[in-house]
């Protein structure tokens, strides 16, 4: 479940045998991991390594560049300048990233929210279910549809002495065999109802349905949570870290200080469109999805 990969640099030229073996196996459910890849905070920026600077609500510090709106700081003006800059500098390294290692998705891949995570995940407490990460699950966004297409993710480490440490589980083929038959069919006109009254920003697919399904079955189920063969996966201080996390069954269990930048790959970007969750989906469900 997981590949090593030695970058030292967001820039560094990749050879194509390079290209192709990250792709195959983030494609395949792999994480890449690149452990020597750090983000270098500035000086004046280290003292962003606080919890105090995010809202107790939110947890995380996120820039929306669609609507360039700096989210879930808590913060002063001049803090809040500071921590865009960050942000800002963490995406560019992340889309170069992606650039060098993915030629494939160069042109088609889009660039989602950053983010920034300096609250501690052990000892959460989450409103429900639903929003507890630290149970394994597969990412689906009940107000973000995307309509299918996949969820790619880049974490980095910048907590300078702790690990972000994660359980990952079974394989996205065995997640479904379990799951499947619990999963039901969408509510006829209900995707366009809850898009309607702005529930959810576009219109849910049936895909988007069955994922989210899929998500909140996943960390309902205790017993599942338990008994499914998992691993513990250390990401140690100054590492980062490439997944597909509709695909990827992940939790995070422990960590502070995280960077995240995410993006959103079309179907028909993708190298082997038979190993993304769409098409697994459908082979269970014998049906089309999008």
């Amino acid at each position: 479940m997981l590949q090593t990969l030695n970058l030292l640099n967001w820039d560094e030229p990749v050879s194509q045998e390079t290209q192709q073996f990250a792709l195959t196996a983030l494609e395949s459910g792999e994480v890449m991991y690149l452990p020597e890849l750090s983000f270098r905070l500035f000086p004046q920026e280290k003292v962003f390594l606080s919890h105090h600077y995010a809202s107790p609500k939110t947890k995380n510090v996120s820039f929306d560049w669609n609507h360039s709106m700096l989210q879930g700081a808590v913060c002063t003006k001049t803090e809040s300048i500071q921590l865009t800059q960050m942000l800002n500098r963490y995406a560019t390294y992340t889309k170069q990233l992606l650039t060098n290692l993915f030629p494939l998705y160069q042109d088609e891949v889009e660039q989602g929210r950053t983010s920034f995570r300096p609250v501690e995940i052990m000892g959460r407490v989450s409103p429900s279910y639903r929003k507890d990460d630290t149970r394994l699950h597969v990412d689906a966004f009940p107000s973000t549809p995307t309509q299918g297409k996949r969820i790619l993710r880049v974490f980095t480490n910048v907590n300078p002495a702790h690990p972000r440490v994660w359980r990952i589980g079974a394989p996205f083929n065995k997640v479904i065999e379990y799951f499947y038959p619990k999963l039901r069919a969408p509510v006829v006109g209900a995707a366009t109802m809850l898009n309607a009254l702005k529930i959810t920003k576009q219109k849910r697919t049936p895909y988007d349905h069955y994922m989210l399904q899929l998500h909140n079955a996943m960390k309902a189920d205790m017993e599942y949570q338990e008994q499914v063969p998992q691993t513990q996966q250390l990401f140690q201080p100054g590492s980062s870290w490439i997944v597909y996390t509709d695909q990827v069954s992940h939790a995070a269990m422990a960590g502070q200080f995280t960077f995240e930048q995410t993006f959103y790959v079309p179907p028909h970007a993708l190298d082997e469109i038979e190993k993304s969750p769409c098409k697994i989906l459908e082979k269970f469900l014998r049906k089309p999805l999008l």
